[in-house]
């Protein structure tokens, strides 16, 4: 295995790719993946659009805090956040904590509306206008990413393997520095 410190945490908005990108770099690295959303749902026997329509996101974004807690103190693991993940004061404790783990996936917002123009797994995306949504959600939360990232990745029209190795460059690069 690489000499990277662990656990590495994706971030970024919806339609980024850090469920590709974090199973892809979990390989290449032989570590455990988890996807945060997909880890809600398995441990709360439901899938998040009914979380929303029960608990409303206030409900779901508590579940959501509990499970990354949990799974950023697992040890050497990637975990996939969900895009609103940095909306908790807790939750962003916890990227400052790992600071210098903590990837940003940027993409535009035409591959975000192309990625996810057939999802209806995503609650807030079930609007009239996705594309206000998209823009509204990125004003409030790329603030947000930029202060608890330090490596910042352009997944737009790119090869996930090609965001792997440029992620793994730099941390490389940032161990060296450190080192």
């Amino acid at each position: 295995m690489l000499d990277i410190s662990l656990p590495l945490i994706l971030i970024g908005p919806t339609g980024a790719g850090k469920t590709t990108v974090g199973r892809v770099l979990a390989a290449k690295l032989n570590v455990s993946f988890f996807d945060l959303d997909e880890e809600i749902e398995a441990r709360s026997g439901a899938n998040i659009p009914w979380i929303f329509d029960v608990e409303g996101e206030d409900g779901f974004r508590d579940r959501e805090t509990r499970v990354f807690s949990d799974l950023v103190n697992h040890g050497d693991v990637i975990v996939s956040t969900g895009a609103g993940v940095v909306l908790r004061e807790k939750n962003r404790k916890l990227l400052i904590k790992h600071r210098h783990r903590v990837i940003w996936l940027q993409v535009d917002l035409q591959t975000q509306l192309d990625r996810l123009k057939n999802d209806k797994n995503r609650p807030l995306l079930q609007v009239k206008d996705p594309r206000r949504k998209l823009r509204t959600m990125a004003a409030e939360r790329e603030p947000l990413y930029q202060t608890h990232s330090t490596i910042r990745v352009q997944t737009s029209k790119t090869n996930p393997a090609i965001v792997v190795r440029q992620i793994i460059e730099r941390l490389k690069r940032e161990h060296n520095e450190n080192a």
